[in-house]
This record gives structure tokens, sequence and C-alpha cells, in this order.
């Protein structure tokens, strides 16, 4: 035991060192062996903190890069591939106009019996529309040309009306009148002719009581479409054309 004011002997702690059986201090020893300090806890606590910060921050990021990545992707391949879509819409588009045109001209009358036009019969025809549709060779060369031009469905329909005047039996004449409208003029057929409302209600009215003429109207508005329409491109077809020059020459050598 020592007296107050002397110093400490050789190998003895002083007081403020020596540990306060009160207090209870829990450190962790740092890398050097050696208890760190508040601000080197706090330190470390910051950099063990930031290691999960920088890895989400890391996965993040290559989330976003692959989805630039993938969003390039897709926008190249549209780019690059457009010709293609457009190549492949152009056939899709054809095969359906081709399907419904099938559709139109299915199960459609053969062409009329006819003998092979002669020359002065094929001259004719340029003459007029009316002795084109006088004679069957006329008719049904005629009829060719429509069906290039997606229109068979006016030249069959002007047909079935002179076959329904041609009709004297009753009951052949309703089923025949009621096939007609099925056929060309309903809305829902793919082989309407196209006629304007004032026919259509004509139509309607004579339905109730079919006759022989109950499509009489009609038939001239085809008949005159026709003439206005196709008849001056079918005189100037190579089909018109091939016809008279190939009966000029079988003329010529005979």
């Amino acid at each position: 035991m020592r007296m107050a004011g002397e110093p400490p002997s050789l190998g003895e702690e002083p007081a403020a060192n020596r540990s306060d059986p009160n207090k209870d201090f829990h450190l962790s020893p740092g890398t050097d062996g050696e208890f760190p300090m508040g601000s080197e806890r706090m330190e470390m606590r910051k950099r063990q903190m930031s290691v999960p910060q920088e890895t989400a921050d890391c996965t993040t990021g290559q989330h976003e890069v692959g989805n630039r990545a993938s969003n390039a992707c897709c926008f190249c391949w549209c780019c690059c591939c457009s010709c293609s879509c457009l190549t492949v819409r152009n056939q899709e588009d054809e095969r359906a106009r081709r399907a419904s045109y099938e559709l139109r001209t299915e199960g459609l009358p053969t062409c009329e019996e006819s003998p092979t036009p002669t020359l002065e019969e094929v001259n004719a025809w340029a003459q007029s529309f009316d002795k084109l549709m006088v004679t069957p060779a006329g008719r049904n060369i005629f009829r060719e040309f429509l069906r290039t031009e997606f229109s068979e469905e006016n030249m069959l329909f002007w047909m079935a009306c002179e076959e329904l005047k041609q009709e004297v039996n009753k009951s052949v004449i309703e089923e025949k009148a009621r096939l007609i409208y099925e056929d060309y003029i309903s809305i829902l057929s793919p082989k309407e002719v196209s006629l304007d409302s004032r026919v259509r209600e004509v139509i309607n009215r004579n339905m109730l009581e079919p006759s022989q003429h109950t499509f009489d109207d009609a038939q001239l508005q085809i008949y005159t479409l026709m003439h206005r329409d196709s008849y001056p491109r079918f005189m100037n077809s190579a089909l018109y054309k091939d016809l008279l020059q190939s009966l000029s020459e079988k003329s010529i050598e005979a």
C-alpha cells in the first residue's frame, strides 16, 4: 500500500486504465490485433453495408444492359426484316384474293357451246357491243376476258336472266328467280353484282311474285355497265387482237 502522491510502482497500471468492474466493454479486435476506435468501427460498418448495395447495383445494371440489348436486337430485327414482312404480307393478300375469286367462280356454268368464230364475226364485234353479245362465240370470248378482270359474274347474271325469260312453268320460274337472287343480288353472296338502290328496291318488290321479268331492270343495268366499262378494254386487249390476227392469217393461207 502506497501513500497519496507517490508514483505508482513499476509494473502497476494507472487507476484510469484499470478495468472498472461495473462497466462491460464489448470491443472486437481490429485487423492488427488492436481494438478499433468508434470512428474506425463506423467506417468498417459502412464498408460492410456498401458491399450488398454494390452487388445489387451491379445486378441491376446487368439487367438494364440485357434489356437494352434485347430491345436493340428486336429493333434491328424489325428493320432488317421489314422487306421480308412486306413480301409475306403481299403473298398473303394475293392468296386471299385468289381464294376469294375461286369462291366466286366455284360451281359456275361452263361456257356455251359454239363453233369457232369466223373472221367476219370477229370484225363485227368491233362494230358494236350488241353484235358481240348476240353470238355464243362472242359471249364466250368476252366472258373469258371478264374472268381476267374478276368481273365474270356480270356475264353470268345476264345469261341467267336470259334463261329465266325462256321459262313458262311457274314453279320453275320461282325456283330460278330465288337462285338468281341468292347468287347475284344478295349482299351476302360472293358473286354479287353492282346495282343501285333503286333497282334493288324494284327486285325486292318483284320477288313477292317472281316472273320471267323480275330482273329486267337489273339485267339492263349490268348490260350497260359491261358495254361502257368492259367492252372498250376488251377491244384493246391482247385476247381480242390475238384472235383477230390468228383468223386473219388463216384466211390468207386459205
